[in-house]
């Protein structure tokens, strides 16, 4: 037994043990105050503009046993759940759009769990309030009638709105739109809306006002910025209608006739006339005033007014009665009243024509001035015209017709009975155009249609028109042509545009300017139309010849017209030709030509035509032509052979030294000289002969075809001398010496004769003669002045050596030959022979047809351009 009890023992030891062991406290917030962000949302308030997905608050809490702690928010069943909290971090999201008007405040469980142990804790979080309700009103939009005798100052509503914010963005103002400001008046804070001081309601301007009334709150924070907001509503004012308008008679001025054959009581005239309150008016009542001569009657209800007694009785022909028209009252009295004048003829036989009046009596003519152009079917509204036939019934119907320039006027009516308002009608407003005529005259006729004295009567109608803006500037063309030359200084005049505007005064005055692309270069003097260079402008037709751009002629109100301006820039020769190098080495071939080239960098044509010339050749003149448009040089036609140059030269040095002029066709012309060093071979050599290929083959190194040249000379010499001393040994064994053979020329006797010119045009009859060298002639000197840059050889002055004067008197020498324009001015002579001119080619179009030409097919161009464009 003991041993059972001793085991319990140390059971319960072992269990209470276990217990303590095994001992476990619950984790807990932390209290960090209400103006803290992580916690346990203690006293925690909340904006309701605050964005969703914000991150708000961050649960805190720990355990006390350093266990992880996981936290969580419920709320209650059925209400919306605005928050979602991270288990582990405690971080709280808002997942909801709060809105502080329809619930300020959320109740939410938050707790916090150590995995044994869960507390859990009830708080409320404040929602505070965002300026994000417009004011509302509480009674518009709404409708009053007010009388329009209300004094003015009145209160006639007032105006309720309310406003669900708190604080300044809860407190409403009022406010009226612009338009109603000057009839009406609001307190800003009460609402009341008052009929402004000094105004009065009129219902017979206006029965009906509507009334924009604008509800503003004072303000406040919105999404971290300042917010107003404001609502409008609409208050309709009907006007009620007060008796406080006379009456008025309708179709004034009145006219009534009395004819011969009309009875006692008949009807002449009948007035109308209506209460001014045509709210609720009231019944008329007419009366006569005076002027009846208590011959005619009214009737006070309808306004007839009636004959009592015969047309015989009645003194007067004219009768202007007074009528009166009053309101009558409900109770029968009589209240406010309007009077009016009734014109009654008494009419008996055909005796008076049709006659104009006007507003002082009878009148024949009128005037009137209007602005031009009036708007058609406009009424001539100054032109106060009545007309009227005195005479009854057939008697006094006329039809009215007007005669003028045009048909720019109208009458109405063309067909009067008696009489009517005569109106004058706009039919053409185009025609009525001040620049075409300052003043129109018309005739107002009045023919009678069915008497048989066809009465009539005129009335001269004059309209003096003023002048308006309708016309813009004109261009006395649709486009300019200019021309200027290149060397043209700043400011040089390139052309007048010329636009005239017919309107008057200042609206006919006209300023010019211009704009475009190709503007940047010119202005325009805006009052002259001169266009002119800039002062710093430097044309150059080399780099642009061409330019167009626009010029606007505008006047004082800013109507405008353009015109195209084409501005073309004269080339002049103002570039020598130039050749690459001063100096040139060719190499020909006997019939085979070379050719130079040079370049001149003028724009046109004859500027940059250039003609080739050989100025000078040395050793001898006579051995080549140049081709004068290609630059082509080449022996003359008769040099078949080295043989044939040897024998003019008399020398073994085919090598030529020629100054080549190049000159321009330009005004003034600029030439370039070119010394050319050609060396002259035969075809034949050259292909065939080791020699012949040698030299060919290094052409490029003189120093070594002159080594072996001169190898050759030498070698040569040698062999000379050997076999002359062979054959002077010998004939000195014979005693007799051989002379060497020479050519004599034999003397010719001495003769007198006139003076001989050697023809330079003169072609040799002969081979032989152009090899036959005369020992009187001598070759011609020729001197050349470079008076230009650049070689430039302007002026070839040639002297020819007279020839050894006669014995006797000479005649006259011939005149040198005549310029033919177009042909070259100077020649080359030759030594033994004469070098013909080669005419210049005749240019086929001058410059100026050339530049012509270029203008005529940029504006056909231009043309074209517009008439493809245009739809």
């Amino acid at each position: 037994m003991r041993n059972v009890k001793i085991l319990h023992l140390q059971i319960l030891f072992v269990f209470v043990h276990a217990c303590f062991a095994q001992a476990d406290f619950a984790p807990y917030f932390y209290d960090n105050g209400p103006y803290s962000n992580n916690g346990n949302l203690a006293l925690f308030s909340l904006s309701e503009d605050t964005q969703v997905g914000t991150q708000i608050y961050c649960l805190n809490g720990t355990d006390p046993e350093g266990q992880e702690v996981r936290y969580g928010v419920s709320f209650d069943p059925g209400s919306k759940e605005y928050f979602r909290v991270d288990p582990k971090s405690g971080v709280i999201t808002l997942v909801e759009k709060l809105d502080r008007e329809k619930q300020d405040s959320i109740d939410v469980s938050i707790s916090i769990t150590d995995g044994r142990s869960k507390v859990t804790e009830r708080v409320t979080i404040f929602v505070m309030d965002a300026n994000d309700e417009r004011p509302e009103f509480q009674n518009l939009p709404a409708m009053i009638n007010v009388v329009e005798t209300t004094e003015s100052g009145s209160s006639i509503y007032k105006v309720e709105a309310v406003d669900r914010d708190a604080g300044s963005g809860g407190s409403v103002t009022f406010f009226l739109q612009m338009q109603q400001v000057s009839l009406f008046t609001i307190d800003r804070h009460s609402g009341v809306l008052r009929i402004k001081s000094g105004e009065m309601l009129d219902y017979e301007k206006t029965k009906t006002h509507f009334v924009t009334v604008i509800a503003k709150d004072g303000g406040g924070d919105y999404n971290g910025k300042e917010q107003f907001m404001s609502s409008s509503a609409t208050l309709t004012v009907n006007v009620i209608d007060a008796q406080d308008t006379p009456p008025s008679f309708i179709g004034t001025p009145y006219f009534g006739y009395v004819y011969e054959i009309s009875e006692e009581g008949s009807e002449i005239f009948t007035v109308v006339a209506e209460d001014g309150d045509v709210g609720k008016p009231n019944p008329i009542q007419y009366s006569f005033d005076g002027g009846d001569d208590g011959v005619f009657g009214i009737n006070k209800t309808s306004g007839c007014i009636f004959l009592l007694t015969n047309p015989i009785n009645l003194r007067r022909e004219i009768f202007n009665i007074k009528v009166r028209a009053s309101e009558v009252s409900p109770e029968g009295k009589l209240l406010d009243y309007g009077y009016t004048t009734v014109v009654i003829r008494v009419v008996d036989l055909n005796n008076n024509p049709p006659t104009f009046y006007g507003e002082n009596g009878p009148q024949n003519m009128f005037e009137l001035t209007i602005y031009e152009h009036p708007p058609e079917g406009e009424i001539l509204r100054g032109l106060k015209i009545t007309v009227n036939d005195s005479d009854q019934g057939s008697n006094a119907k006329f039809n009215l017709r007007l005669i003028g320039p045009g048909r720019m006027l109208r009458v109405v009516p063309q067909t009067v009975l008696n009489e009517a308002q005569v109106t004058i009608l706009v039919d053409d407003s185009a025609a009525m155009d001040y620049e075409k005529h300052q003043f129109l005259t018309y005739k107002l006729l009045a023919v009678e249609i069915d008497t048989p004295e066809r009465f009539s009567a005129t009335a001269d109608i004059i309209i003096h028109l003023l002048d308006t803006n309708d016309n813009a500037p004109k261009f006395s063309l649709e486009y300019y042509i200019a021309r200027i030359p290149e060397n043209s200084p700043g400011g040089s005049n390139v052309v007048s545009v010329t636009a005239a505007d017919p309107d008057s005064g200042s609206w006919g005055e006209v300023k010019y300017s211009i704009y475009g692309s190709g503007a940047d270069l010119f202005l325009i003097q805006p009052a002259s139309g001169i266009i002119y260079t800039q002062p710093w402008a430097s044309l150059d037709a080399e780099v642009r010849s061409k330019y167009n751009f626009y010029v606007k002629a505008e006047d004082a109100e800013g109507k405008y017209s353009l015109a195209e301006v084409f501005v073309t820039v004269l080339d002049l020769n103002d570039h020598p030709p130039a050749f690459n190098q001063n100096f040139l080495e060719k190499t020909m071939v006997i019939g085979a030509p070379v050719k130079i080239e040079a370049i001149d960098d003028d724009a046109e044509v004859p500027n940059n035509v250039i003609e080739y010339a050989i100025m000078n050749a040395e050793p001898d003149n006579n051995i080549f032509d140049i081709n004068s448009d290609t630059g082509e040089i080449k022996l003359k036609s008769y040099i078949k052979s080295m043989a044939i140059i040897q024998n003019i030269t008399k020398k073994r040095d085919y090598t030529w030294s020629l100054v080549v002029q190049a000159r321009d066709r330009g005004q003034p012309s600029f030439s370039t000289t070119a010394v050319v060093k050609i060396g002259i071979t035969e075809a034949t050599q050259l292909k065939g002969g080791p020699l012949g290929s040698f030299i060919m083959q290094n052409r490029n190194n003189p120093l070594q075809v002159l080594g072996t040249i001169v190898g050759f000379i030498s070698l040569m010499v040698m062999v000379t001398v050997i076999i002359s001393t062979a054959t002077f040994m010998r004939n000195k064994k014979s005693n007799r010496i051989l002379p060497n053979r020479r050519i004599r020329r034999r003397h010719q006797p001495q003769r007198q004769h006139l003076w001989s010119f050697k023809n330079p045009f003169r072609t040799p009859d002969s081979t032989r003669e152009r090899f036959t060298a005369s020992d009187e002639e001598q070759a011609p000197e020729t001197i050349g002045e470079n008076v230009n840059y650049n070689n430039n050889l302007s002026n070839v002055v040639r002297h020819w050596s007279p020839l050894p004067p006669p014995p006797s008197a000479p005649s006259l020498p011939p005149p040198l030959p005549a310029y033919f324009p177009g042909e070259r001015q100077w020649v080359i002579p030759t030594v033994s022979a004469t070098v013909v001119p080669k005419p210049r080619k005749k240019m086929v179009n001058d410059r100026q047809d050339t530049v012509n030409r270029a203008l005529v097919s940029e504006l056909k161009m231009r043309l074209e351009q517009k008439r493809m464009m245009s739809p």
